[in-house]
């Protein structure tokens, strides 16, 4: 990571840790752009849940809430799900997964700021939530064995990464072959160049990081994503919105296989020709193969 990739990835650090205290100490994590809050209107926040999924949730579990929407409704939970919540925050998308997969199922959150990881931690204790589990890490670097997962699910977070490419690949690297992706993000209109974005709000306010429609799907599908649907919700800013993403890690032997940042599949050079190869030399192909649920496997 570069130099200025890290300082982007600590600003981000550092915003969310102050919202997170904000709200440990009483309030609600506020609008503006100060260093004690987040960037939260009618676009953003608890807002986005319905009453009734807010009610028996800890009152700091929806004053944390800054996503752009509410993944958890569209991601078809079922009972029996094990799910993964990438930068879970204070833990409300975590909570209500939990609640919709039930005893037999799990609801991880992976967030890298200790701030909001003890704030998730209190909210679960308070909300008696035995299936939770919440793991410190990057969602650049998702710390959980391959093929372990059935959905993963985010809200407004992808936008912040500086490492989008590597997030769709660790999306897919953890995913069981038939898993499937539900998100909210914001995400811009194909038309908005780069500089544009920045223009209408900062990569912290979720604006500026943002991926095209176009560049979305295209990140999606070089990771290995089939069924990829990107349904734009509400406005988040001139030409900037909310939206929700669905896509599926295929199964069978005509899956594509997972590309990774370098261009290689799977852990894998030369993938499905005779020059193939596993790029650690320490384990076969056959290995890296099955260790990346790779779909190709011959």
């Amino acid at each position: 990571m570069n130099e200025q990739s890290s300082d982007l990835r600590e600003t981000v650090r550092r915003r969310y840790a102050a919202a997170a205290t904000t709200v440990a100490e009483g309030a609600a994590a506020c609008c503006g752009s100060g260093p004690t809050s987040v960037e939260v209107d009618e676009s953003f926040g608890s807002g986005l849940y319905d009453a009734d999924e807010r009610a028996g949730l800890p009152a700091e579990a929806v004053a944390a809430s800054l996503g752009c929407g509410n993944p958890t409704a569209v991601a078809e939970l079922r009972e029996g799900d094990r799910v993964l919540d990438l930068g879970s925050g204070g833990g409300i998308d975590v909570l209500l997964s939990a609640r919709r997969v039930g005893p037999t199922g799990k609801a991880y959150g992976l967030d890298m700021t200790e701030e909001m990881l003890a704030l998730a931690l209190a909210n679960a204790e308070k909300a008696g939530a035995g299936n939770v589990e919440f793991l410190k890490g990057t969602i650049e670097a998702i710390p959980l064995p391959a093929n372990t997962i059935d959905v993963v699910i985010s809200n407004c977070v992808i936008n912040l990464s500086v490492d989008k490419p590597a997030v769709f690949t660790e999306m897919f690297r953890v995913l069981r072959p038939g898993g499937r992706v539900g998100i909210s993000d914001v995400v811009a209109d194909d038309a908005l160049t780069s500089a544009q974005r920045a223009e209408r709000g900062d990569h912290v306010g979720c604006i500026a990081g943002a991926l095209s429609f176009a560049e979305y799907r295209a990140g999606l599908e070089a990771a290995g994503f089939t069924d990829v649907e990107i349904t734009p919700t509400h406005a988040v800013a001139d030409g900037m919105r909310s939206a929700i993403v669905r896509a599926t890690k295929a199964t069978g032997p005509d899956a594509p296989a997972a590309r990774t940042a370098d261009g290689s599949c799977c852990g894998v050079s030369a993938c499905c020709t005779p020059a193939e190869e596993a790029v650690d030399p320490a384990v076969g192909v056959d290995e890296a193969k099955s260790a990346a649920g790779c779909g190709c496997t011959s």
